[in-house]
């Protein structure tokens, strides 16, 4: 029998701000994928040489936003799904933390009709993942833990990059976060929106801060903040804070 036919319906959104070491090869990697319709990056202010490694890319398939200044992951995550046109949206880091051989998965259940969102979990994987940092795992697990208490579900990964969804799954969700708190933010709002959501395992090449990782204690603490302003628990507290009942 021969191999399936594999139709390239995924609009891949990049942020990258400060990525020249890895961005060619972050692209090179993700139009490999069969499944990559196009891709989306989005220089989100870069002071180093990220828009010339970028401009150096010749395929039809991407298409280059410049953003000035920088605004952060957030920001840029909006203007990279505003210029999506495919109907199935990934997020794609430029720092080669994680790996489009992984797609096929992550698409898995939304081309089989079961998903509407998958998160794609560095926990619940037998695939490769660099050992790195105790604490900013157990972080990790930590703001997962609390987003399920406010939203309901059971996700193991809820801070992952890797998030898949249906293009109008964006498209009925209004996202304002600028920096790293989109990712608590997302997944409260689609919680609040009844979609069906699956995880799947995947692979993790994890950096270290020499090497280029940006994401640090502070924005863990906001993200706490977003989990409780974005929840659908959040939400109705503040509600009942607004207009306590008469005794």
């Amino acid at each position: 029998m021969g191999r399936a036919v594999v139709e390239p319906v995924l609009s891949v959104v990049m942020p990258c701000y400060n990525e020249e070491a890895t961005v060619a090869e972050a692209c090179k990697r993700v139009l490999e994928s069969p499944y990559t319709a196009e891709l989306v990056v989005v220089d989100d202010g870069s002071s180093d040489g990220t828009a010339e490694r970028l401009a150096a890319i010749d395929d039809p398939r991407v298409k280059v936003v410049h953003q000035h200044p920088n605004q952060g992951k957030g920001a840029a995550l909006r203007r990279g799904f505003a210029e999506a046109a495919g109907p199935l949206v990934v997020v794609q880091d430029a720092d080669l933390e994680y790996d489009p051989g992984d797609f096929p998965h992550l698409l898995a259940p939304l081309l089989s009709g079961q998903a509407d969102v998958v998160f794609g979990s560095r926990f619940v994987s037998d695939r490769p993942h660099r050992v790195l940092y105790f604490w900013h795992s157990v972080g990790n697990r930590l703001l997962t833990l609390v987003s399920n208490a406010f939203t309901n579900l059971n996700l193991t990964d809820m801070e992952t990059c890797y998030k898949a969804m249906r293009k109008e799954v964006l498209d009925g969700i209004e996202l304002e976060e600028d920096r790293f708190g989109f990712e608590p933010e997302l997944t409260a709002k689609v919680a609040a929106g009844g979609w069906r959501i699956y995880e799947v395992g995947i692979s993790y090449h994890g950096r270290t801060y020499a090497e280029g990782k940006k994401i640090g204690w502070a924005d863990g603490v906001h993200a706490m903040t977003c989990i409780v302003r974005y929840s659908p628990l959040g939400r109705r507290w503040r509600q009942w804070r607004r207009f306590p009942r008469r005794s």
